[in-house]
């Protein structure tokens, strides 16, 4: 087997692929190799969005999109003005897959099934020869010249251009900082919060939309919150773990969330509010329907935590009562012990410096002919398919820049 390549991409995943696939399809006369560890590619690819890849996010203006991205928001608005959400549908629509757009703005294949993406990609790299070899664990980078050594547990390769696309992997980074790079500390970043909490304890299931603050910071999210038997989940809570994700890790994932059940309702207007329903609904029992757009079990729940018998009537609620059932809902305070990972969505904060990239080419600006797409650098984002979007854009960029 031949082990010289014009181009390697170490890493089998979404940005490797799609990078390899858009190099060839331009330039039909280049070698190129993908080197993967593991024994399978595409493996986050098959089971993110619960197994029907969330491939993008309807949002198709660049300096929109950029807002979504924790780290990462400015030097992506460059990239995202050569390739954004539209292009991404444009492309796959030229591969055969067709996408849709659900309400909150998620992208999927029509199919729901993530094996429609893997298929389009390997049909690709195989209609273009692209050499897909697996079970390749890189074990050292050289460079020489003008070109690169890669040595694997199997075999030694060289190419002219490297390209690395590995996401968060340790080894990789440990490899790229021992020829200068700086690697910002992976944190986690798309987490949900353990809370254990008598308000909560017997809600598992219940949603709401909510604002969330950590206490003490600057730090809160707006959206959809969800009670889980072991705390909070949810896009709200998603949201604030990842813009959170270097603070939160600090705290040792200690911290208290103050939660507002009514969105942006302040203390006094809820307040006055309670005030006008003591009059409104004298002779019904507070806690039996929630006057709010709050799930009534909820409701219930916050009510009893007020110091409010299940019994007890509007009419006959006293001053503090009114004042408890006000902070409750606008300011309740919930102590977080620790996070729980994502479903299989394993995000991390963490990698590549971006100053040592220039983002015209995803070129390294310490070494000429090494490019970066994907994970590998300090880029992430909320849950969404905003993590995919940037594999695609940066895919695309290396793909044009390797080329002369």
């Amino acid at each position: 087997m031949n082990s010289n390549f014009d181009i390697i991409i170490v890493g089998g995943g979404a940005a490797g692929f799609f990078t390899a696939i858009n190099i060839v399809e331009n330039n039909p006369h280049i070698k190129v190799a993908i080197l993967e560890r593991g024994k399978s590619v595409l493996e986050k690819v098959r089971i993110s969005g619960g197994g029907r890849c969330n491939v993008t996010h309807a949002c198709f203006v660049p300096n929109d999109l950029v807002k979504f991205y924790p780290r990462g928001e400015k030097e992506l608005r460059g990239p995202f003005h050569q390739f954004c959400s539209g292009d991404t549908i444009e492309w796959f629509e030229k591969h055969g897959v067709e996408l849709k757009i659900e309400d909150d703005g998620r992208m999927f294949p029509t199919t729901d099934n993530s094996q429609t993406i893997i298929n389009c990609f390997l049909i690709a790299v195989k209609k273009l020869k692209i050499e897909v070899l697996t079970g390749q664990s890189v074990q050292s980078i050289f460079k020489g010249n003008d070109y690169w050594k890669v040595e694997t547990n199997h075999e030694t390769y060289s190419c002219q251009k490297l390209i690395m696309t590995t996401g968060s992997n340790p080894k990789i980074w440990e490899m790229l900082q021992n020829i200068g790079h700086t690697i910002v500390s992976p944190v986690p970043s798309l987490f949900t919060f353990n809370i254990k909490d008598s308000r909560i304890a017997a809600l598992m299931g219940v949603s709401a939309f909510a604002k969330v603050k950590v206490k003490d910071t600057k730090l809160e999210a707006v959206g959809p919150l969800l009670i889980t038997h072991w705390g909070m989940s949810g896009p709200g809570i998603l949201r604030l773990s990842a813009w959170g994700a270097i603070i939160l890790a600090e705290k040792k994932y200690q911290f208290i969330i103050q939660v507002n059940w009514l969105g942006d309702a302040t203390f006094e207007a809820t307040l006055e509010q309670l005030k006008e329903l003591k009059h409104e609904h004298a002779k019904k029992v507070v806690s039996k329907k929630s006057p709010f757009e709050l799930p009534n079990r909820l409701w219930e729940s916050l009510v009893l935590a007020s110091q409010i018998d299940s019994e007890v009537k509007w009419a006959d609620l006293s001053k503090t009562q009114l004042t408890n059932l006000a902070s409750q809902l606008t300011n309740g305070e919930f102590q977080v012990n620790g996070k729980s990972t994502f479903k299989e969505e394993f995000v991390t904060a963490g990698g590549i410096d971006l100053k040592e990239i220039h983002f015209k080419t995803m070129e390294s600006k310490l070494h000429e002919n090494l490019f970066f797409a994907g994970e590998i650098v300090n880029i992430d984002a909320i849950t969404g398919g905003f993590n995919f979007q940037n594999a695609w854009t940066s895919g695309f960029i290396v793909a044009n820049s390797v080329v002369d």
